[in-house]
């Protein structure tokens, strides 16, 4: 099969985990008989240095015509004092809601190679682990295309105020939900709504959504928490969570708490991904945006120091949802799985591994090339 993939390296560390990704696509595609072909774009800070946008009409448009897209970072420290219209993030922004992926999925999984990253202690992972092991395995489905990210904002005529509206609509709260329904049937079947409903009108109506769209899957157990306590929880017991659904701004910051539980941002991938409905979709597939959750990290660009791993489980999760590669994408993470068992380690995961582990501190090629190797066997 042939498989076009629209590639945005980005700003920063982007282009050099960009490239182990590609290396380890096509060691899948030499292996499995898949040709990817790849459409390099321009997004974020780069763009604007060399069309004065971070998203260029030319890119978007021609990311609708692949059938995903593989992004690295954007953003950096000489674009941060532009308009926000022209910030290296509004591409991102453009690009979620230009492609129509509306359910971003974090996975948030602790690997036992890294378990002494972790900063809880083991009773606390035990108390929510029914396998009695010191670990964790969640899922955060965040909505990704409305909410307070997309709604109204603007400043007073003096400058000296401003406002950020958020707003969803029963469809926008309904399909993310039902996304969210959908993968805990093929997981621990528990979903967890966080929102602010105490306070916040939209966190209701998620909250009504919520009730309805439950009913058509009556094999999930179904809860709720508020954002302050959702947090908490999260830091006390992480293994109480199976799939959480939330909405943009709640799901972005709990991933990002999420990630730190892990050991390091370098480690986790995401997918952001349409309705297999969609204009866009291909073959049944919905459309896919898959990238590190990690930023550009500017301080360490150019210095070989990046953690790829990120990046290439990023990949696998383009094979598994964009493409319906499943032996494909689980040989992916197997070999990055047996990388950190042979005590490969990234700075950002060195010197935290498991213990009677001999590590071997390796940079952002090596890493990719021993995944590379690994999978090749």
């Amino acid at each position: 099969m042939n498989y076009s993939i629209a590639l945005i390296p980005g700003d920063g560390i982007g282009p050099e985990v960009i490239a182990p990704a590609t290396g380890v696509l096509d060691t899948v595609g030499d292996r499995y008989g898949h040709v990817f072909n790849y459409i390099e774009l321009e997004a974020g800070g780069c763009a604007i240095d060399s069309t004065g946008e971070p998203l260029p009409n030319e890119t978007l448009e021609t990311a609708k015509q692949c059938d995903a897209l593989l992004l690295g970072a954007v953003g950096g420290t000489q674009w941060e004092t532009l308009p926000g219209r022209l910030r290296p993030e509004r591409a991102l922004l453009g690009l979620r809601a230009g492609l129509g992926v509306f359910a971003n999925l974090r996975p948030a999984k602790l690997l036992p190679q890294l378990r002494s990253a972790c900063p809880i202690k083991d009773e606390v992972l035990l108390s929510g682990n029914r396998e009695g092991k010191p670990e964790f395995d969640l899922l955060i489905v965040r909505e990704l295309t409305g909410g307070l990210y997309f709604g109204k904002r603007g400043r007073n005529a003096d400058g000296n105020a401003a406002f950020d509206t958020e707003t969803y609509s029963w469809f926008e709260i309904e399909r993310t939900l039902r996304v969210g329904y959908e993968a805990a049937e093929y997981r621990r079947k528990k979903l967890c709504l966080v929102d602010k409903a105490n306070v916040l009108e939209s966190s209701r109506l998620w909250r009504e959504a919520a009730a309805v769209v439950a009913k058509d899957y009556p094999g999930i157990e179904t809860s709720f928490l508020y954002i302050d306590n959702a947090a908490m929880q999260l830091i006390r017991n992480p293994g109480q969570f199976d799939v959480i659904v939330t909405s943009n701004l709640f799901g972005d910051i709990l991933s990002d708490e999420a990630s730190a539980l892990t050991g390091s941002i370098g480690m986790l991938p995401s997918a952001s991904l349409g309705s297999p409905h969609d204009p866009l979709a291909k073959n049944g597939r919905p459309m896919g945006m898959y990238e590190p959750i990690h930023g550009s990290a500017p301080d360490i660009a150019g210095k070989d120091i990046a953690n790829p791993l990120g990046t290439i489980l990023s990949a696998a999760l383009m094979l598994r949802y964009s493409f319906g590669l499943e032996k494909e994408a689980r040989a992916v993470e197997d070999a990055a799985a047996a990388a950190l068992d042979a005590g490969l380690r990234t700075r950002d995961i060195a010197s935290r591994g498991t213990a009677g582990v001999n590590e071997n501190i390796v940079g952002t090629r090596e890493m990719g090339e021993a995944v590379i190797k690994l999978l090749e066997q």
